[in-house]
C-alpha cells in the first residue's frame, strides 16, 4: 500500500463559531461536515471537517457540558506544553511563492497578525496563530529535494527569544493566556 496522505486532523476548540468563522471566512476553506454528537451522559459534542485541498481535512471538536471534559483548556496545545509554538503547528500548502505572497497580504487585509515571508532555502512560509491560539504557516517549495538534505547537518543557529523561551523576548506573549 503506498501513502496518499492524510485524511484529516482532529483537533480541540472552546469556541467552534469563531473557529468556524476563521477557517471559514478568513482562510475560505470550505465545511464539508458538520454534526452534534449527543452524549448519552449529556452534553454535546459539535463537530466540523474543513477541506483543505487535495481530499485532506482539518476538523474541530467543540464539547458542550460533557462530564470529564473541563470547560476551559489550553487548545494551543504549545502553551499548555510549556515549549515553542514552532513545535506543534499546522502548514498549509501556498502553491508557488507568488501565491504565498498573495496570502499574505490577503490575511493581513483581513486584520491577522502574519509574519514576513521566511525563506528557509528549500521552502518559503508565513506563520500566524488560529483563534484558538494554534500556530499555523502557508508554505511552498522553492525546489526539488536532494539526498543532501535527508542528512542529519547543523543548517543554522536560533537564540532562544528567537524561539520565544526568554521570558522578557517580544514572544513571551504568544506563551501567556490570552
Amino acid at each position: 500500500m503506498s501513502h496518499k496522505g492524510f485524511s484529516h486532523l482532529g483537533l480541540s476548540t472552546l469556541d467552534l463559531d469563531k473557529t468556524r468563522a476563521f477557517y471559514e471566512g478568513v482562510l475560505g476553506f470550505k465545511p464539508v461536515v458538520c454534526d452534534t454528537i449527543k452524549v448519552k451522559e449529556g452534553g454535546s459534542i459539535r463537530h466540523i471537517f474543513f477541506d483543505t485541498g487535495r481530499d485532506q481535512l482539518i476538523a474541530f471538536m467543540e464539547a458542550r457540558g460533557v462530564d470529564g471534559i473541563p470547560r476551559e483548556y489550553d487548545t494551543s496545545i504549545n502553551r499548555g506544553l510549556g515549549v515553542p509554538s514552532a513545535f506543534y503547528h499546522f502548514a498549509f500548502e501556498a502553491g508557488s511563492e507568488a501565491g504565498l505572497a498573495q496570502k499574505r497580504d490577503e490575511l493581513r487585509a483581513k486584520g491577522v497578525e502574519v509574519t514576513d515571508i521566511v525563506d528557509h532555502k528549500w521552502a518559503k512560509s508565513i506563520y500566524f496563530k488560529d483563534p484558538n491560539g494554534l500556530q499555523l504557516e502557508y508554505c511552498c517549495l522553492v525546489r526539488e529535494f536532494t539526498a543532501d538534505d535527508a542528512t542529519m547537518q547543523d543548517r543554522f543557529e536560533i537564540s532562544v527569544q528567537q524561539l520565544g523561551l526568554d521570558p522578557k523576548g517580544p514572544l513571551a506573549k504568544s506563551f501567556t493566556k490570552a
